[in-house]
């Protein structure tokens, strides 16, 4: 069954900059799908398509069934998913527990379950009880996407999005957080949809991953099939990667 149906989906911005293109795609309910890109290829653009908050041109986007451009209905199609910024978005002005309780209350008015709920998230995230009560620049950049991990998931959603999971991180904590992000999926039983350019992240976390260039998708399958599916462009990308890797 599909839960996400991107269907001949267009964005051209005033001056006639086609940054889409006659995008189609079908993510299954449960699948953990990659769109793997350089930057500037429309990975942003389409992520923020998906989220309602560009328009786009022409196609259309649906969830379960429900359209992006169904109005009426947008509250149920955003109730679907929750994001995890690149820059993990915190509010600086809220302790990390604060911030939880924030994204619990998007969907449960109860006080005390909401606390209960905030304080269960961050610690399935591993993020001991010291931190619940610090605020966002009073702890490193893991924790603080592992905080943004466990606001994400306070709501519930039936879809996980994450954009650019293990940017600004570190080799060692962008490896511990691709982990967490992985058992988080599972544990869960969630469809989730990753924007990358990282290919390591991209085969590590990936069911199936779809190339963006140029505003088209140019291929989608396996993580395995990459390095010898034909495509010219989409070899030079894994043979660059892995190149970058080794030195």
């Amino acid at each position: 069954m599909n839960k996400i149906i991107f269907s001949n989906v267009c964005k051209t911005f005033d001056g006639g900059l086609q940054v889409l293109r006659d995008i189609s795609l079908e993510i299954k309910a449960g699948e953990t799908r990659i769109i793997l890109g350089q930057s500037g290829c429309g990975k942003s653009v389409l992520l923020k398509c998906l989220l309602g908050i560009m328009e786009i041109s022409s196609g259309d986007i649906s969830i379960d069934g429900i359209s992006v451009k169904e109005k009426k209905r947008a509250r149920e199609y955003l109730r679907k998913f929750s994001i995890l910024f690149q820059g993990n978005a915190l509010f600086d002005s809220m302790t990390i527990l604060e911030n939880v309780i924030f994204g619990a209350n998007q969907v449960n008015k109860d006080k005390s379950k909401c606390l209960q709920l905030a304080e269960e998230k961050l610690l399935a995230v591993g993020l001991e009880k010291r931190v619940f009560n610090l605020y966002p620049a009073e702890i490193s950049g893991g924790m603080q996407k592992r905080a943004a991990l466990a606001r994400a998931i306070a709501i519930e959603p039936e879809i996980l999005l994450f954009d650019e999971p293990t940017s600004g991180l570190d080799p060692l904590t962008g490896g511990k957080i691709c982990n967490l992000l992985k058992d988080t999926i599972k544990s869960l039983n969630v469809t989730a949809l990753v924007i990358t350019h990282d290919l390591k992240v991209a085969e590590f976390l990936a069911d199936r991953i779809s190339v963006l260039n140029k505003g088209n998708v140019i291929w989608t399958g396996q993580a395995a099939q990459m390095e010898s599916c034909g495509n010219e462009f989409i070899e030079n990308f894994y043979n660059a990667s892995n190149a970058i890797l080794r030195k």
